[in-house]
């Protein structure tokens, strides 16, 4: 039997990010810095003979995790956030939500005490971010929506959050969909 189900009723029902991967050369400078500067929790550890696996929590269902690797010649770099870089065809950087603008300011303050370099506060219109490296060169974003699409039914039409003058294939076929 068919039936005329769209892939969305199939979909499967996500419930957040359970965890980004990330590489460390240094996991002691990361738990610094990932749990004593930006507060993250630590909430989970895997300790073998070839490598660590350490998991940091930003929020319910949503860690991000390093590996750090024994006896690996892993060379970190620094890349800047939104700058093209040859040696990252795969990742930019991380964008880390918070509650408001009051969080984004006070964790501009504590990047800023603990002797790290952050950028002025970028507007992006729905969004405001600040800009920062990690101690393994990640590039990293802290962000607040000022206002949130997440969490509602998406509005293709609603220009605040799909405002691409010349959208791909698939968004045409999603806007056309939504009638």
């Amino acid at each position: 039997m068919t039936t005329n189900r769209s892939p969305q009723d199939t979909a499967p029902r996500w419930c957040g990010i359970n965890h980004l991967a990330l590489i460390t050369t240094d996991m002691d400078a990361t738990v610094r810095f990932y749990h004593g500067v930006l507060g993250a929790r630590l909430v989970a550890t895997i300790g073998k003979p070839e490598f660590r696996h350490y998991f940091f929590e930003f929020g319910p269902h949503c860690t991000v995790a390093f590996f750090e690797y024994a006896g690996a010649g892993i060379e970190p770099f620094s890349k800047a956030a939104g700058v093209p870089d040859a040696r990252a065809a795969q990742f930019d950087h991380l964008a880390l939500n918070l509650p408001d603008e009051d969080a984004l300011h006070e964790l501009k303050r504590r990047l800023k005490s603990a002797h790290y370099q952050v950028t002025d506060i970028i507007d992006h219109d729905t969004v405001r971010s600040i800009y920062f490296t990690d101690p393994n060169g990640i590039a990293l974003e802290a962000s607040w929506w000022v206002v949130d699409p997440t969490g509602r039914s998406s509005d293709y039409g609603d220009e605040r959050f799909f405002a691409d003058a010349n959208p791909v294939p698939a968004l045409q076929e999603l806007l056309q969909s939504q009638g």
